[in-house]
């Protein structure tokens, strides 16, 4: 078999999807500590911030970052060894309890971990071999981080929605998605569709209906995906929306009059259009007998 021959067989796909899977749950294994520590990181830097201007010394024990300090049980402080934090085996192996204590350790590790991977061999799945498919990959695990820190604490983090906006108006000046004027545009109707939406909610209630993270947000998404999905990412968002928010006010009890950040729907909205988009929009307009 020819190298040619290769790459066109099944089982050069099948090499991908076996990589897409062992580098996601890699991948998600990092995001694990992303979602984490970021958010920690951030507030950190805030009361530093605060610290200063009110001339006063920052807490030593705020200084937190990505990489360091080293990854350990919550519990008892042990350092995690590195055959200890395989992704998903490694809480298989210790039924989900410390390897020291034997603290509880959260099911949502490797469930991250997990859907970093299933994802990922979708995305490979979807767009075949190609730049365009390494370009779906940074944005879907970018969007995974983005849904699980904005549930945990509603922030949507400027050092992720700034940096994909920008990563993706440069990507489609290569056409990976897009053309470049769908995604510059994109980026402009993103931003200023929630910014509107803001402030005449505001003007009406007084109330602040959203962030400004999910305009930037929304704007990284149309700098991917162009502004011909953007009516699309926002019907999707709103229809999950509606049905989680109200499951959670009927299942579990949920307080409606809790916010619940709209970033995770946004999130999901985008991806669902990054992969799919035209087939769902020729979906909808065969379902209504429009074109």
């Amino acid at each position: 078999m020819t190298v040619e021959q290769f790459y066109a067989s099944s089982h050069f796909m099948w090499y991908l999807y076996t990589c897409a899977l062992v580098f996601g749950l890699m991948v998600g294994s990092f995001l694990n500590v992303v979602i984490l520590r970021l958010p920690r990181s951030m507030e950190a830097s805030w009361r530093a911030q605060c610290c200063e201007l009110l001339e006063q010394p920052a807490p030593a024990e705020d200084k937190v970052g990505i990489v360091f300090p080293a990854s350990h049980c919550p519990s008892c402080k042990t350092p995690i060894k590195p055959w200890h934090n395989i992704p998903v085996i490694s809480y298989l192996f210790l039924r989900g309890k410390c390897a020291h204590c034997k603290a509880r350790i959260s099911p949502r590790y490797p469930i991250i971990e997990l859907s970093t991977a299933v994802l990922s061999v979708l995305v490979v799945a979807a767009w075949g071999p190609g730049m365009a498919t390494l370009a779906a990959l940074a944005i879907t695990w970018c969007l995974i981080a983005l849904t699980v820190i904005d549930f945990d604490t509603q922030l949507l983090p400027d050092s992720i929605t700034l940096p994909l906006l920008w990563a993706g108006l440069i990507a489609n000046s290569f056409g990976l998605i897009t053309d470049l004027p769908s995604a510059l545009w994109g980026a402009v109707f993103g931003y200023l569709s929630l910014w509107s939406v803001f402030w005449v909610f505001k003007i009406i209630t007084g109330k602040e209906g959203m962030g400004y993270g999910d305009f930037k947000l929304l704007a990284a998404l149309g700098a991917w995906v162009g502004w011909q999905m953007l009516p699309l990412i926002i019907i999707l968002s709103s229809l999950v929306g509606a049905i989680i928010g109200i499951g959670l006010v009927i299942l579990r009890g949920r307080d409606k009059n809790i916010p619940i950040p709209f970033g995770p729907y946004l999130a999901i909205a985008g991806w669902l259009a990054l992969m799919w988009g035209e087939q769902l929009i020729t979906r909808y307009l065969q379902f209504f007998n429009v074109g």
